[in-house]
C-alpha cells in the first residue's frame, strides 16, 4: 500500500467535504429568500451553487481513484498516467486558487498538498 496516496486520498476527501459544507454555510445561505423563508431561485445563482458542488464531487471522485491506486499491486502502465494527470489537476487548481485569491483562500494549500503527495507516490 502506498501511504502517500492513502494520505492524498483522505486529504482530497477532506478538502471536498469542507468545500461543500463551508460553501453552504458561508456563501449560499445568503441567497435571497422569499417571504416564507424559502430560497428564491435565480438562474445565475443556481448554476453557481451547482458548479460549486460539482467541484467537490469531482474532488471526492479523484480521491476514490487515488485510494484504488494506493492499494493496487505494481506495475500498471495506466497507473503512472493517472497519477500524473491527477497530480497536475490538483496542482493547477491549487495555483489558480493561490493566484486568484492572492493566497487569502486556504484551499490552495489542500489542493497543492494533494498534488505533492501524489507526485511523491
Amino acid at each position: 500500500m502506498n501511504i502517500c496516496l492513502v494520505v492524498a486520498s483522505v486529504l482530497a476527501v477532506i478538502v471536498g467535504v469542507i468545500h461543500s459544507v463551508l460553501g453552504e454555510r458561508l456563501i449560499f445561505r445568503h441567497q435571497p429568500r422569499v417571504a416564507d423563508g424559502a430560497r428564491r431561485h435565480r438562474r445565475p445563482f443556481d448554476i453557481l451553487w451547482a458548479t460549486w458542488h460539482i467541484a467537490s464531487v469531482m474532488g471526492v471522485a479523484l480521491a476514490a481513484v487515488l485510494w484504488k491506486l494506493a492499494v493496487m499491486p505494481e506495475p500498471f502502465a495506466l497507473r503512472e498516467f493517472l497519477l500524473l494527470a491527477i497530480a497536475l489537476a490538483y496542482a493547477v487548481s491549487g495555483v489558480l486558487v493561490l493566484v486568484g485569491t492572492r493566497g487569502r483562500h486556504p484551499g490552495w494549500a489542500g489542493l497543492i498538498g494533494v498534488a505533492v503527495l501524489v507526485w511523491l507516490a
